[in-house]
């Protein structure tokens, strides 16, 4: 499944810019139009376990971003939240972080500072969650890490090390972007020779093994310009 992130914010066409945005980058979108509404979203999307992130602005009617992210931390409700403001006062900032915010940016921002905080929160939350994967299970494919095995429909699958490495790591942060400079760091540890290219034709080499269809892949999807992301 893809991120999912609840929107709040009163602008209407700042609203649906974002949003826009969030889901064009591989996300789901939920938006709220002020703070009462918000804060509503968070508490029953939070208790159902089906929200990710909230970026949440500062300047809300009925309820400040204050006020919300301040009654979210209160009712144990620990999701990341990153706050927007149209003002850049340090004290704003402070106010911010100590009431439970993870990041603050400030209007005017580029849209693509906003997707890069976004992935590092996301990122940030789901290495805490899902570290450390040493077995897992999708569809018809069952993979012990550990043990370095891969089974499809109860049988044996020939995978090498670094595809397996490739589907680890993608498991791990599963739901997210990665993208292939990230690979290359982690996976390959920049080894020399290896490019963006050399990532490529792992990834189709998998797909390979655990899509139905390599064409039209279910499980790693390639998000254009980005890199890629697992899908369970």
């Amino acid at each position: 499944m893809s991120s999912r992130i609840l929107l709040v914010e009163d602008d209407p066409g700042l609203r649906l810019t974002l949003a826009d945005m969030l889901s064009l980058d591989g996300h789901e979108v939920r938006a709220a139009a002020d703070g009462e509404e918000g804060l509503a979203q968070a508490l029953a999307l939070a208790q159902a376990d089906a929200v990710d992130l909230i970026v949440l602005d500062v300047m809300l009617p009925k309820r400040s971003g204050f006020e919300v992210c301040r009654e979210l931390r209160e009712r144990g409700i620990d999701t990341a939240i990153l706050m927007l403001t149209a003002r850049a006062q340090v004290a704003d900032r402070v106010k911010g972080l100590k009431l439970g915010a993870d990041d603050y940016l400030a209007k005017p921002f580029n849209p693509e500072e906003l997707l890069a905080r976004v992935a590092a929160l996301l990122r940030r939350v789901q290495k805490e969650e899902r570290s450390a994967v040493r077995s897992y299970r999708f569809g018809e494919i069952e993979v012990d890490f550990e043990r370095a095995e891969m089974r499809r429909r109860g049988e044996p699958v020939n995978v090498p090390g670094k595809e397996l490495q490739l589907l680890r790591y993608l498991v791990e942060h599963r739901g997210t972007v990665v993208p292939r400079e990230e690979l290359m760091q982690k996976v390959w540890t920049y080894q020399s020779g290896v490019s963006t290219r050399t990532i490529d034709v792992h990834v189709a080499w998998l797909r390979q093994k655990i899509e139905e269809n390599p064409q039209t892949p279910r499980y790693i999807h390639t998000v254009r310009g980005k890199g890629y992301r697992f899908t369970p």
